[in-house]
């Protein structure tokens, strides 16, 4: 790899059968890998010598340039422990070319709750002086000069977040809103003073996506590079639906797609389903108001016929459910990330698994059936690991 990536260039790993591709992100200078390293659990369920491994294997077996951290992890978020991420990630960068990396961070958004991120203690927001903070503190602990993009971790504004299952709420719009006009105006001293080369957004909506755009057009501010959004198997409708693969677009607002969670946070690699074979150290049972949303019987029995198809075609569960996302024609890069070596291993090579015709065909007919299985209305099973065949049968409405 080298600093002269162009959109379209391929680099050719040698576990991967078609290269690694390269994307570049909105309107900005940066190109990025079609998968991107996710790094949420260093400092928690990883420590720094594991954090080296995962970065040495993506960067320099399978050709991954993109790296994406925040300044609240590792999650979960604790005072204790947060920072470790990026502490982690500027030690390796000491070990390769750092003009070589695109370093991607978080910025947090709206919290009362995350009062150890801030000197005054009173919780984030997304102004000038929490951005300014976020960006000074990320730029030590990362050890660098510049972070290549800086993202607004959730808005500021009173939006659903994180998948959770409800709709916009005018009752809930607040009257202090961090204006986007602020937010662009510090984000683009920032550029100018070199500390950052490009922006973002993330868990935002297409009015976010879209508002932000058009202001950084008309007020010459930084152009929006890139939404860091949830995507996978069991959770589309509300990047499908929502009209962002079309403002996304590059014929419209030309912000890149970065897909997380692509496996629904370990659920369709399918370990949870046998509930004879433990999983240690799972993470459903460390985030367990995050991941509620995958305890429904729909989810269940969704991923156990994702798990089938899969099978049918001879791959993993994983191997199906990655090879799907980073088949979708709107998304730029997959944010990839494992707790061992060998499952992120497993991840990288998805990229050489096709999902076929018929195995779409069959994927389609699922997601017909169970259209929306994380906002089931119905009561949440008691536990995270389940065998579905012992379910009872799903009542349709």
């Amino acid at each position: 790899m080298s600093l002269g990536l162009r959109d379209g260039d391929v680099f050719w790993a040698k576990e991967l059968r078609l290269g690694m591709e390269y994307s570049r992100l909105g309107k900005s200078d940066l190109v990025v890998s079609k998968a991107c390293l996710g790094t949420m659990t260093w400092g928690e369920q990883n420590n720094d010598e594991e954090a080296f491994e995962q970065c040495n294997m993506a960067f320099h077996e399978f050709g991954v340039n993109f790296i994406d951290a925040a300044e609240m992890y590792p999650v979960p978020p604790k005072p204790e422990t947060q920072g470790r991420t990026e502490i982690a990630l500027g030690k390796w960068l000491k070990s390769v070319a750092r003009h070589n990396v695109v370093v991607a961070t978080k910025v947090a958004g709206r919290s009362d709750r995350l009062t150890w991120l801030r000197d005054d203690g009173k919780g984030t927001r997304v102004n000038r002086k929490n951005i300014i903070e976020a960006v000074d503190k990320s730029l030590k602990r990362l050890d660098t000069d510049y972070i290549d993009l800086l993202q607004i971790h959730w808005p500021d504004r009173a939006v659903p977040l994180f998948g959770a299952n409800e709709r916009y709420d005018v009752a809930k719009e607040q009257d202090d809103d961090t204006s986007f006009e602020e937010q662009l105006e510090v984000m683009d001293e920032l550029c100018r003073a070199g500390k950052v080369r490009a922006i973002g957004t993330s868990n935002d909506t297409p009015y976010g996506i879209t508002k932000m755009a058009q202001l950084g057009e008309r007020l010459g501010y930084p152009r929006v590079a890139s939404v860091q959004n949830n995507y996978n198997m069991l959770s589309r409708a509300d990047v499908e639906l929502s009209s962002m693969p079309e403002t996304c677009s590059r014929a419209n607002a030309d912000v890149s797609y970065l897909a997380y969670s692509p496996l629904a946070g370990g659920v369709l690699s399918g370990k949870y389903l046998d509930p004879d074979v433990p999983v240690p150290d799972a993470r459903l049972n460390k985030f367990p108001g995050y991941y509620a949303r995958y305890r429904t019987p729909e989810c269940i029995e969704c991923t156990a016929r994702y798990a089938k198809i899969a099978a049918d075609i001879g791959l993993t569960p994983a191997q199906m459910a990655l090879a799907w996302v980073y088949s979708r024609e709107f998304i730029t890069s997959t944010i990839v990330g494992a707790t061992t070596i060998e499952s992120l291993r497993e991840n990288l090579r998805a990229l050489n698994c096709p999902v076929t015709e018929e195995a779409h065909e069959k994927i389609v007919a699922v997601h017909e059936e169970f259209r929306d299985p994380t906002k089931t209305k119905r009561e949440l099973l008691p536990k995270f690991v389940f065998n579905s065949s012992k379910l009872p049968p799903l009542e349709r409405n």
